[in-house]
């Protein structure tokens, strides 16, 4: 696979709020946001729920806009969705009226790009284990299986930026370890940005290179903490049990850790 080309993705002063029309409150979702991402890395987002991780995934996806300051990637300020920016949601978001073979070559149908690719869908399958499947419509599946098919749907695009929202957490243990490895690879050989939301501490640092510990009410960032261990990760050496103590700290204490 050809490396994808080099992006730098900033958020600058980036705030959200949602007004509930009922009773005229405002939710801040997030406030005053400063990160720079780039190609080649994996950031993970941990952090209470309600603190604005997912947020940050659609406004990067292009799905919704910043209440003040700019998302931009070289310097374009992000206005709407791209296949650049591939994301996979919670839930599966399948057509049920097209099998998995289907859904997972859809997207390469769309954009005129299926004819030579054919074999990327069948490695696909293979990748997720359902070659067995192919034919098979996702009525038919279990969750975890329709999570894995729409994963390598927004995979088989190879996105310069791909956005992971939970995505494995409908799998079972097994699964999971197997999928995080896989998008590991895919990840390394491409050498894309990868932006993920987790509420597994572990996952968060056995995958990313970067992990950012949020905070809620307001969304905010409280630690930034680069991981160096090289991959593969040992979940249970030393140093992978200092990172987990570290975020957990963090988690915890929120902004109101004293260093």
């Amino acid at each position: 696979m050809a490396k994808k080309k080099k992006v730098t993705l900033k958020l600058d002063h980036v705030s959200k709020s949602f007004a509930k029309i009922e009773n005229d409150e405002v939710t801040h979702a997030l406030n005053e946001i400063d990160l720079t991402m780039e190609s080649g890395e994996f950031i993970s987002l941990v952090g209470p729920s309600g603190c604005g991780k997912s947020t940050i995934l659609r406004l990067v996806a292009g799905l919704i806009a910043p209440t003040t300051g700019k998302v931009t990637v070289d310097g374009k300020e992000i206005v709407e969705p791209s296949p650049e920016r591939g994301m996979v949601f919670q839930k599966p978001t399948l057509f049920p009226w097209l099998t998995v073979k289907d859904n997972i070559a859809f997207s390469l149908k769309m954009q005129g790009k299926l004819r030579g690719n054919e074999e990327k869908v069948e490695t696909m399958l293979k990748v997720i284990g359902l070659e067995n499947f192919r034919d098979d419509y996702p009525g038919q599946l279990s969750g975890g299986m329709a999570q894995r098919v729409a994963l390598v749907r927004s995979l088989i695009n190879e996105p310069d930026i791909l956005l992971l929202d939970e995505p494995l957490g409908a799998l079972d243990a097994f699964t999971r370890m197997n999928m995080q490895d896989e998008i590991l690879k895919i990840w390394q050989e491409k050498g894309q940005l990868a932006i993920m939301v987790t509420h597994d501490v572990d996952e968060a640092i056995y995958m990313g290179t970067r992990v950012i510990v949020m905070d809620a009410n307001p969304g905010r960032v409280v630690a930034n903490i680069k991981i160096s261990e090289k991959y593969p990760r040992d979940r249970s050496s030393e140093t992978f049990v200092r990172y987990r103590n570290e975020i957990l700290n963090r988690l915890h204490f929120g902004g109101n850790r004293a260093d």
